[in-house]
């Protein structure tokens, strides 16, 4: 029998719930018939939707993450600082996590998704197409990818129960804290180094409502496990899986940016990585992203002209 059909429950708790992705994730489970509990750290910043109970508390707290997570089927985490400093990454993604994952182990919950970043992949100039078994960042890459790469590494070690490890490149969406919608953008109107880009590197993207969706599909148990993870989330291991929807190049979201600002990009010469993230894995999951690339800088273009 799957795990899909013997979840004990259809409550799902989502930390980080008044994030980008967080705070779509929550309407997404909702409309797939979920209760969630969705975690913040301030009163009232929960996403206001009818099926959405707001649980104030820090999930590094173990007392609070055991509480929280009690009689649970799923948890999806999305915390991480990004922009802080690497000591605050690592107490707060690589050490935070694992205790709510634990938390939900020993609770029973069966599965545990948390969002990743394809960043943890090693993209040097040269190097091909990236799928879930490419090398990994090394110790001297950016605070975001190494912490991201070690937080990943802490939840494969807490074992008990079903972990999807979701990789996506740049999320593309609207939103006040979106990085390429809204905080990029902003640095580029400011100019200065912001302006600058290698126009030949990839750009890798995936719509913030496809991302989502995915998240929850497998938090819901609409995704089913399998001995194979090219199939589905393993069974009781730990299973990364990227989610890209394709692969432009950063000419192609540069231009589209600057143009809506009215201001122009700077282009610079240097070697980078030209390949693509293969999202093979997501699509035998059942994944089929719906938001494609025009329509995904036409909300930038329309975000950036109000």
């Amino acid at each position: 029998m799957s795990e899909s059909s013997t979840l004990p429950s259809s409550i799902v708790v989502v930390t980080g719930a008044n994030g980008l992705v967080g705070s779509r994730t929550c309407a997404a489970l909702v409309e797939r018939g979920a209760t969630v509990r969705a975690v913040v750290r301030r009163p009232g910043t929960a996403p206001a939707i009818e099926g959405v109970e707001e649980r104030v508390g820090d999930v590094q707290d173990p007392d609070f993450a055991a509480a929280v997570v009690q009689g649970a089927s799923a948890v999806v985490t999305t915390v991480h600082p990004m922009g802080t400093d690497r000591e605050t990454q690592q107490r707060i993604a690589v050490e935070g996590t694992p205790v709510v994952a634990r938390a939900a182990r020993d609770a029973g919950v069966t599965r545990l998704v948390h969002v990743s970043s394809a960043a943890v992949y090693e993209r040097a100039p040269g190097f091909g197409d990236v799928d879930e078994a490419a090398p990994l960042v090394a110790d001297d890459a950016t605070d975001y990818a190494v912490t991201k790469r070690d937080t990943d590494a802490a939840l494969a070690e807490v074992d008990g129960l079903t972990r999807v490890l979701v990789r996506p490149p740049a999320i593309l969406g609207p939103g006040e804290s979106s990085v390429w919608n809204s905080l990029r953008p902003a640095a580029i109107r400011e100019g200065g180094q912001a302006r600058h880009a290698v126009p030949e590197l990839s750009f890798s993207w995936v719509h913030l409502d496809d991302l989502t969706a995915l998240i929850a599909d497998v938090a819901s148990g609409r995704v089913e496990t399998s001995t194979d993870p090219g199939a589905g989330p393993v069974e009781g291991e730990c299973t990364a899986v990227n989610v890209a929807a394709g692969t432009a190049t950063f000419r192609e979201y540069y231009e589209a940016v600057t143009g809506a600002l009215g201001v122009e990009p700077v282009w610079d010469e240097a070697p980078v990585w030209t390949g693509q993230y293969l999202a093979g894995r997501a699509h035998r999951w059942g994944w089929s992203p719906t938001v494609d690339f025009s329509r995904a800088l036409a909300e930038i273009d329309a975000g950036l002209r109000v």
